[in-house]
C-alpha cells in the first residue's frame, strides 16, 4: 500500500503545483494501473505451501515490453475443474476461506493464480487485458475447467476470457462484478483529486493507446451468454465500490442470471462472508454433482 500511498500523493503534488493536463496524465497511468499489494497472512502462506505450484507466462506488451511468470496454484486431483480469478490490488490467497471450503469435495480439483503485477507473479502495472491474457495462459495450461469463479475485476476478466475460448462452463460464479470501466476510472481520478480536464487528457490518452475508450470495456457489451450459461451472481446493495445501479441495469438486462443480494457482505468481504461461502459451495457442489 506504501507505493499506492505514494502515487496518490505524487498526483496531489503536482495539482497543487497547476500542473497541465498533459504532465499529469504519466502518474495518472500509475494511479489507475498499479494493483496494491498486502502481505501474506499465516492462513494464506499454509494454504499455498499446500498446493501443486505451476507457472505460466504472458506478454507484457503495455508496460514492460517482456513476458511476465504468472504463478498458479492447484489443489485437488478431482475430475471437475474449478477456476478462481481474483479481483484488482487481490492475490489467489485472498480466497483462502472459499478455497478451503472448496477442498472438502474431493471430486474437485481447485486452480488460482496471481495476476500480472498482482501476488507473487511479475510485474508492476497491470491492466484488464494481462488479466485476461493470464487467465486464458492458465486455462491453455490446467484444462477447460467446469466452474468459474471470479471477484470484482476478475469477474469481467473471466467473462472476455471465456469469450475469447469459445467456452462455456457448466457454472459461472460473479462475486461484485466489476461492470463500466471508464466510470471506475474516473471514479478513481475523482477521489484523488484530479481536475475533469485532466481526466479527459487520460481517458483520451487511453483511447490513443488502446485504440479503442475505456468506456468499449464494460460487462454489458462484453457478455454474449444469454440462454447459455448457468451464472450465479452474488452482490451487496449497499456495495460502496460498485454502485448497484450499474448493476441493476445489467442484471435487467441479462434476467436468465441468478443473482443474490448478501446485505453488508461489502464489497472486498464478500469472499469470506460466511452465507456466501455456504451457498457457492452449494451452487458448486450442485453443478458437478449434475
Amino acid at each position: 500500500m506504501k507505493k499506492l500511498k505514494q502515487i496518490v500523493n505524487d498526483v496531489k503534488s503536482l495539482i497543487a503545483e497547476s500542473a497541465s493536463p498533459a504532465q499529469l496524465t504519466d502518474i495518472l497511468w500509475q494511479l489507475i494501473c498499479y494493483p496494491p499489494k498486502m502481505p501474506l497472512r499465516l492462513q494464506q502462506e499454509q494454504l499455498l505451501s499446500e498446493a501443486e505450484k505451476f507457472i505460466v507466462t504472458v506478454f507484457d506488451e503495455y508496460f514492460t515490453k517482456k513476458d511476465l511468470q504468472i504463478n498458479g496454484f492447484k489443489w485437488g486431483n478431482g475430475k471437475y475443474r474449478v477456476l478462481i480469478t481474483h479481483g484488482w490490488g487481490s492475490k489467489a490467497a485472498d480466497f483462502t476461506e472459499i478455497i478451503t471450503a472448496l477442498r472438502e469435495n474431493k471430486d474437485l480439483e481447485i486452480i488460482a493464480f496471481d495476476a500480472p503485477a498482482s501476488g507473487s507473479s511479475e510485474g508492476e502495472l497491470s491492466n484488464l487485458l494481462l488479466f485476461v491474457k493470464a487467465a486464458k495462459a492458465v486455462i491453455q495450461k490446467t484444462g477447460v475447467p467446469n466452474v468459474v469463479i471470479g471477484h470484482s475485476f476478475g469477474s469481467i476478466a473471466n467473462v472476455m476470457a471465456l469469450n475469447e475460448l469459445n467456452i462455456i462452463p457448466s457454472l459461472l460464479i460473479s462475486l461484485t462484478p466489476f461492470i463500466l470501466l471508464q466510470e471506475n476510472f474516473i471514479k478513481t481520478m475523482t477521489a484523488a483529486g484530479v481536475p475533469a480536464n485532466a481526466q479527459e487528457a487520460f481517458l483520451q490518452d487511453f483511447n490513443d493507446h488502446y485504440g479503442v475508450p475505456a468506456s468499449y470495456y464494460n460487462m454489458p457489451d462484453m457478455y454474449k451468454f444469454d440462454g447459455q450459461l448457468n451464472h450465479w451472481l452474488a452482490y451487496d446493495e449497499h456495495d460502496m465500490i460498485l454502485p448497484y445501479s450499474y448493476l441493476k441495469d445489467f442484471l435487467a438486462s441479462h434476467p436468465i442470471i441468478r443473482s443474490h443480494n448478501y446485505d453488508n457482505a461489502g464489497h472486498e468481504r464478500i469472499i469470506k462472508s460466511a452465507q456466501v461461502i455456504s451457498d457457492l459451495v452449494v451452487e458448486v457442489n450442485k453443478a458437478a454433482a449434475n
